[in-house]
């Protein structure tokens, strides 16, 4: 499933971050939320939503779930969706 060297380098970390926010972006409009509705849904704060959303932050344990719990999407679910745009955006 991931196919990560140890330690991963800030490149291979940055890809995640990036696909995560692209995972949760098109997770986000699919429900038809924004931002804002997902950040109070989850307890989070738009203005973080967004910057997971950019790719700019890595999201901690505790923030996946919270936005799994928001999106009625389990965290196994999440993580394929992930692993699905990391394969995407190497091609």
């Amino acid at each position: 499933m991931f196919d990560i060297q140890f330690p991963p380098s800030s490149l291979e970390i940055e890809k995640y971050n990036v696909a995560f926010g692209k995972t949760l972006r098109a997770l986000r409009r699919e429900r038809r939320l924004s931002q804002e509705a997902l950040a109070f849904d989850s307890g989070l704060n738009r203005t973080y939503v967004s910057l997971l959303e950019l790719g700019t932050r890595s999201p901690t344990l505790n923030t996946m779930v919270a936005l799994c719990l928001a999106l009625n999407l389990s965290f196994s679910s999440l993580a394929s969706h992930i692993d699905e745009m990391v394969t995407r955006l190497a091609r």
